[in-house]
């Protein structure tokens, strides 16, 4: 079993800067395929970042189109650490954030295919 715990949240003004993230525990996640999504208030959880594990050290990220530009997903496997630099947030950048994580996902941006969510951590962009 995977423990995911996401931290780095809170009240930002748009334009603002913030970096989540997402301490992993219970076993070594990297040969793990991690990802970010969110949910908005009132709105399905959806896609934002992911880095998918193809072997050896070498990783692919991959960014929702809405974000592409402003995050960035990036690990650390030594500290089992995964993280998500959001530069430049708006407010309709605000939701709560949830870290995934899973050995077998083949679409990276599907939520399903992930087996290891975290509890999620508030992001608020004020305008």
């Amino acid at each position: 079993q995977v423990q995911l715990v996401e931290s780095g949240g809170g009240l930002v003004q748009a334009g603002g800067d913030l970096r989540l993230s997402c301490a992993a525990s219970g076993r070594t996640i990297s040969t793990y395929h991690m990802g970010w999504f969110r949910q908005a208030p009132g709105k399905e959880r959806e896609f934002v970042a992911a880095l998918k594990w193809s072997g050896a050290s070498t990783y692919y990220a991959t960014y929702a189109d809405s974000v592409k530009g402003r995050f960035t997903i990036s690990r650390d496997n030594a500290k089992n650490t995964v993280w998500l630099q959001m530069n430049s947030l708006k407010p309709e950048d605000t939701a709560v954030y949830y870290c995934a994580g899973g050995r077998t996902v083949v679409h990276i941006t599907w939520q399903n295919e992930y087996n290891y969510w975290g509890q999620g951590t508030q992001v608020t962009v004020s305008s």
